[in-house]
């Protein structure tokens, strides 16, 4: 699952209104939530998947189908994982009031940006220079 299949609402944000207001918090911390929430539903269907179709194959191509398939959605419930870890620690930083602030430079990140990606701990213009360094010491 990613950040395009969550559904809310844009946030409209009022004129004059501060950034990352008690509206704006309480509107990111909701769709982080939201998208915890789905994610775990994933990994309690996996566990059940796996448990349930759980079959020992005579024939060793079936049983190595069976295992590929089960290691390609390990694999994945280790991303979404990880995922989960990156919004629990977003959440957190709505709790400090450090939510939507680049670590980098301090600048604010965006509602647009946060909304497409609501982990997103720095701005965009520190998020491609990172690219940039890193796409540039690989080769």
């Amino acid at each position: 699952m990613n950040t395009s299949e969550l559904s809310f609402t844009p946030y409209s944000q009022m004129e004059g209104e501060e950034y990352m207001s008690d509206g704006q918090l309480q509107h990111f911390q909701q769709i982080l939530l939201q998208w915890k929430k789905d994610l775990m539903v994933d990994v309690d269907k996996t566990v059940h998947h796996m448990r349930d179709d759980a079959a020992n194959y005579p024939d060793p191509n079936d049983r190595a189908t069976q295992e590929e398939g089960f290691t390609i959605e390990l694999r994945t419930r280790d991303r979404e994982r990880k995922l989960i870890r990156k919004i629990d620690m977003a959440l957190k930083t709505i709790e400090t009031g450090e939510y939507g602030f680049c670590v980098s430079c301090g600048e604010d990140i965006g509602i647009r940006r946060l909304e497409a990606r609501p982990t997103a701990t720095k701005c965009i213009d520190c998020k491609t220079r990172d690219e940039m360094r890193e796409k540039h010491s690989f080769k």
